[in-house]
C-alpha cells in the first residue's frame, strides 16, 4: 500500500507536561501532533479531530490511560493505542490486550523502541508499509 499523503495524526495524553513535549519533539516533525494532558481531554479530542494513533500514560487523573484506551476504541476501534507505563505487569497487558491496546511499552523507554512501536502500529492499522524509516534512529 502506499503512503498516505497528509501526515498521520498522532495524540499524546500524559500529565506529566515535561514527558508530553518530549514525546511531541519527537514524532512533530512526522506527524501532525496533539497533546492533552488527562484521559478525558484526549477523548474529548478525538472527537472533534482526526486521530491515527494514540500515546497514552497508564497512570493520569480521573481516567487511567485503559480507561482511555476502551473509551477511544468506541470512537474508532482502528485507533492502535500505545499505552505507557512505569508499573507494568502481566495483569495490565492482559487488560490492555482485552481493550484492543497495539502495545504496552515499559518506563522508561528508548527512542528506537517508541518510534518502532509506533511505526508498527501504523503499519498494521494502515496497512502503511511506507511508515519504516521515517524517522533515523541513532
Amino acid at each position: 500500500m502506499v503512503a498516505q499523503s497528509d501526515p498521520y495524526h498522532l495524540l499524546i495524553a500524559d500529565d506529566n507536561e515535561s514527558f508530553r513535549w518530549t514525546l511531541r519533539e519527537i514524532f512533530e516533525p512526522h506527524f501532525e501532533t496533539y497533546v492533552a494532558e488527562s484521559g478525558e481531554e484526549a477523548i474529548e479530542l478525538s472527537q472533534q479531530i482526526r486521530i491515527d494513533i494514540a500515546l497514552l500514560d497508564m497512570h493520569m487523573l480521573h481516567l487511567t490511560g485503559l480507561d482511555t484506551v476502551r473509551a477511544l476504541k468506541d470512537i474508532d476501534d482502528v485507533i492502535p493505542c500505545i499505552l505507557i507505563t512505569s508499573d507494568f505487569t502481566e495483569e495490565l497487558q492482559r487488560e490492555a490486550s482485552e481493550a484492543d491496546a497495539f502495545s504496552v511499552l515499559r518506563k522508561p523507554v528508548s527512542k528506537s523502541q517508541l518510534v518502532k512501536t509506533v511505526s508498527q502500529a501504523i503499519e498494521v492499522a494502515y496497512e502503511d508499509d511506507d511508515v519504516y524509516g521515517w524517522y533515523n534512529v541513532s
